[in-house]
């Protein structure tokens, strides 16, 4: 499922640092070295029907190289 990201990330919190993240060996190979961290937050996305509705994001993020593969944990409320 595919989405748009409206507005900004909204109460952002840090839930796994470098090798605590399962992902981390992938995460080097494909995008490089750094500081990863995997995060989530409360955002607004549009969907691809067009909907717009409040979600929890996950994500993964390296310093210098920036947020990397949003994933919807789960959604919260349509607007």
């Amino acid at each position: 499922m595919s989405f748009e990201i409206i507005g900004e990330i909204e109460k952002i919190e840090t839930f796994a640092v470098s090798t605590a993240i399962r992902e981390l060996e992938r995460l080097r190979k494909h995008y490089g070295r750094g500081h990863w961290r995997k995060r989530k937050g409360i955002a607004l996305i549009k969907l691809d029907d067009g909907s717009i509705v409040r979600t929890e994001l996950h994500w993964y993020e390296a310093t210098g190289i920036g947020r990397k593969e949003y994933k919807i944990k789960r959604f919260l409320e349509e607007i």
